[in-house]
């Protein structure tokens, strides 16, 4: 990156942050063993890894949420000690989180200055916020209630709320996940004003094609250790996937890691790089549709504003929309989770409409929800329970009344080693699983109940790339066999990637619909943002 005023070349630039020799364990499971990070000053470092890398328990480290076991953490080339956030703030050290830490009732200025000390009051502050807001690019309304910003001036907030408190080192988690491509290339023209100050980012991110963009320099973690520390001007896009994966990578995992930028780019995935999870579901030549569909949110407000769709079998539908513009309550619509106001919903011949919840399921509907913590799983039933989820009260495990229990242990025993779910035993609470494996059990209940119709929403968030194309090859798989696949993300990459036909969903309404060989993410970021109607 030009103007970040650290000379990569020379080596001359001053190191801000040392992390040596840092270990961490929870409950005896290893998360850290000897990890190392060294961050110049005024550069974007890269952090990239696979879902269990380390990279995050590293960051918590850093930011004070855990304890290290051992090592040693240096800022200015001082042995420092962080036991909490509140320490890690005052050295300076931010953390702008994938899940923002805001009070939705409180305007932006409000939320920048609850818990400074000495306080201070929101509208004493709104001159310093203003004039951080414009140096670095970061738009903000102070006065805005954050329950009325949109997702990219929320985390613009997020970033204001710690450079207002002085911090010098940033570290943002997965930033891009919820932005569209012109809110992604307002961020990195505002983490350029920010290094060229002298200021340090840390960029936690699985996409590649983002790294290489805006990050100076790279350490790649696999299995709670930094296998390497790379500049830009030494990797590309495969030699960089070689070293987050440990293998050497085919054309559809870089596409994975890289993201897709056009329709053309599809063209580079060889079809024998697919690897198709073909599975025993009965084909299905019935579409589902919805019709005139209106849906109230929690509050009672009409979230969804009669909406109508067909989801075809054997097809991908796609549905686009930035974060909070009624994908949530669409989905509990299209699933039996939440019944709608009005409309019609059918699968086939079948009328779903107001149907309870166990009547979908019985007709072929499988979920995986965008929370998978909290609508995924019981935590603390047992993996084997958490897979019968759904499937107790049919003829495959009993006659209905009674549960055939050697029945379930073969199935469960046969979804842990099919989906390469990591668990000590099918006995073990699925909530002790990390996330990665958690998807693994939801993915591997909703494709074992033969669906006719999978609606999956944000199903590879936070995965990395071994996860991720175990959930694409299942999707492909599906696909293949006739299920009507509803998919529903913020990620634009997937959804390119995958879907045969991509609408988008804007303030309740799909405003626009494009199909595979007309995406343009700039396009379909436009419609995002409900700046561009279909043409």
């Amino acid at each position: 990156m030009s103007g970040t005023g650290v000379d990569l070349g020379s080596g001359s630039a001053p190191v801000l942050l040392q992390m040596r020799d840092v270990s961490k364990s929870f409950d005896g499971v290893v998360a850290l063993k000897g990890a190392a990070l060294s961050v110049a000053q005024g550069e974007v470092h890269g952090l990239l890894g696979g879902n269990g890398a380390g990279k995050t328990t590293l960051m918590n480290v850093l930011y004070g949420m855990y304890r290290a076991d051992g090592g040693v953490i240096s800022l200015h080339g001082k042995e420092i000690e962080i036991s909490s956030p509140g320490e890690a703030i005052q050295h300076g050290i931010g953390m702008v989180h994938q899940h923002f830490l805001q009070v939705l009732s409180y305007t932006a200025a409000e939320n920048i200055v609850l818990g400074v000390k000495p306080a201070v009051s929101a509208a004493k502050a709104e001159p310093r916020i203003a004039e951080l807001a414009e140096r670095f690019g970061l738009s903000v309304n102070p006065r805005a209630r954050v329950a009325e910003l949109s997702v990219g001036a929320r985390q613009r907030l997020e970033i204001l709320k710690v450079l207002y408190r002085g911090a010098r080192l940033l570290v943002l988690d997965e930033p891009t996940t919820n932005l569209t491509p012109q809110e992604v290339e307002a961020l990195f023209a505002s983490l350029r004003k920010i290094v060229d100050e002298g200021i340090s980012v840390i960029f936690i991110s699985h996409k590649i094609r983002e790294v290489l963009t805006v990050c100076d320099r790279m350490t790649i973690m696999r299995n709670g250790v930094n296998v390497a520390c790379v500049k830009r001007s030494e990797v590309d896009a495969e030699s960089l996937a070689t070293l987050v994966t440990g293998e050497v990578p085919n054309s559809e995992q870089i596409a994975i890691l890289v993201g897709v930028t056009s329709s053309k780019d599809l063209s580079t995935v060889r079809e024998s790089d697919i690897e198709l999870a073909i599975l025993d579901i009965p084909m299905n030549e019935d579409s589902f549709i919805a019709t005139d569909l209106c849906v109230e949110n929690d509050y009672k407000v009409e979230a969804i504003h009669g909406i109508s769709l067909k989801c075809e079998a054997g097809k991908i539908l796609g549905i686009a929309g930035v974060a909070g513009n009624g994908q949530s309550e669409l989905v509990e619509a299209l699933t039996g989770v939440r019944e709608a106001k009005s409309g019609t919903l059918l699968l086939g011949s079948i009328d779903l409409t107001s149907r309870r919840r166990d009547r979908w399921i019985r007709a072929g509907v499988a979920y995986v929800p965008e929370d998978r913590y909290r609508d995924g799983i019981l935590g603390s039933a047992s993996v084997l329970d958490n897979l019968l989820i759904g499937a107790q009260r049919t003829k495959r495990f009993g006659n209905g009344h009674w549960i055939n229990w050697a029945k379930v242990r073969a199935h469960a025993r046969e979804m842990i080693t099919k989906y390469s779910i990591k668990t000590p035993s099918a006995s073990t609470p699925a909530g002790a699983l990390s996330g990665g494996n958690i998807q693994r059990v939801i993915l591997a209940r909703a494709f074992s109940q033969n669906p006719k119709l999978l609606v999956l929403h944000n199903p590879t968030r936070g995965l990395d790339l071994e996860s991720t194309r175990m959930v694409y090859g299942q999707v492909r798989g599906a696909m293949a066999a006739g299920t009507c696949v509803l998919l529903v993300s913020e990620d634009l990459d997937e959804m390119m990637y995958l879907a045969d036909r991509i609408a988008v969903l804007y303030s309740g309404n799909l405003i626009g619909e494009r199909i595979r060989g007309e995406y343009d993410e700039f396009d379909l970021g436009r419609m995002m943002t409900g700046l561009e109607v279909s043409r």
